[in-house]
């Protein structure tokens, strides 16, 4: 995919290198981020609490990382989506006369990291909490990506990084209040939440390019490589793996083949206006 000349904006918070960071305690946060290592990618929740209680226990207080460009290529490419991930939105809430306000940050870290939603650690992967607005990413996560999931590729990672920028714009525009406390299984509102947000991820495919003058750009390929990412995170492919079975009513992010189906309707149609999972009688 195309990306090295795109638009910079800057809003990355570098924590890496700072060690793991203490919030003071696991909390309801710690159990909602050890819920997300298990359900989105496979990790036993038993050993996420004890990576989590450990950081906490450590009684440090989160550090503020660097803000701004990083300098390096692998923190470059993260800049330059979330940059593309604004352009995308801006206009578009401007068209329902609304203002659309980036993340507070996208937060690259080390090992674990002190989050608005309890201490978040590498093997959770890359989630969205909504309490500060920021992503967190550890970038070690991509290589993960590539041999545990499969999915290789700059646009399997840009997909990753959409998902959950698609996390923030539902935070924007209240979707995320719709999903009822300790929601799962097949037709759950945990399930709609998360197919929306992979349909949000192909609605900035869609008009990456033209926000960017062609500087970000996806072609065929590369939409193919973002398919196989969604592929790959479907609750029954993760269950598959890791548990050698399927138990839909366990299900928090819908299948393999619904991931893909929900991105490629944002990549075809564009409008987010089609990804009203929440409404759809068929997920």
């Amino acid at each position: 995919m195309r990306w090295q000349g795109g638009r910079r904006g800057g809003n990355i918070e570098d924590r890496r290198g700072m060690g793991p960071v203490g919030v003071g305690g696991i909390g309801v946060g710690g159990v909602i981020l050890a819920a997300i290592g298990y359900f989105v990618f496979g990790i036993d929740p038993s050993t996420t609490m004890a990576v989590v209680e450990g950081a906490s226990g450590q009684g440090q207080q989160e550090q503020a990382g660097v803000r701004g460009a990083p300098t390096d290529e692998a923190g470059q490419f993260v800049d330059v989506i979330e940059a593309s991930t604004t352009d995308v939105w801006t206009p578009i809430f401007a068209q329902s006369r609304q203002s659309y306000q980036p993340p507070a940050a996208i937060v690259i870290y080390s090992e674990a990291t002190g989050t608005g939603c309890g201490t978040g650690q590498a093997a959770m992967g890359p989630f969205y909490c909504p309490t500060d607005q920021k992503v967190y990413l550890d970038l070690s996560f991509w290589q993960e990506l590539e041999t545990k999931f499969g999915a290789k590729g700059e646009a399997a990672r840009a997909y990753v990084l959409a998902h959950e920028i698609g996390h923030h714009v539902q935070h924007l525009t209240g979707q995320t209040g719709r999903v009822e406390h300790g929601s799962r299984g097949e037709d759950s509102s945990a399930v709609r939440l998360e197919l929306q947000a992979d349909c949000y991820a192909g609605v900035w495919v869609a008009h990456a390019a033209e926000t960017s003058g062609g500087q970000v750009a996806l072609d065929p390929k590369d939409i193919e490589d973002g398919l196989r990412a969604a592929s790959a995170v479907g609750d029954d492919t993760l269950q598959r793996q890791t548990q050698g079975r399927i138990m839909p009513d366990a299900f928090t992010h819908g299948t393999s083949e619904q991931r893909m189906r929900w991105f490629r309707t944002g990549v075809q149609t564009g409008d987010p206006g089609a990804c009203d999972t929440f409404k759809a009688g068929r997920l």
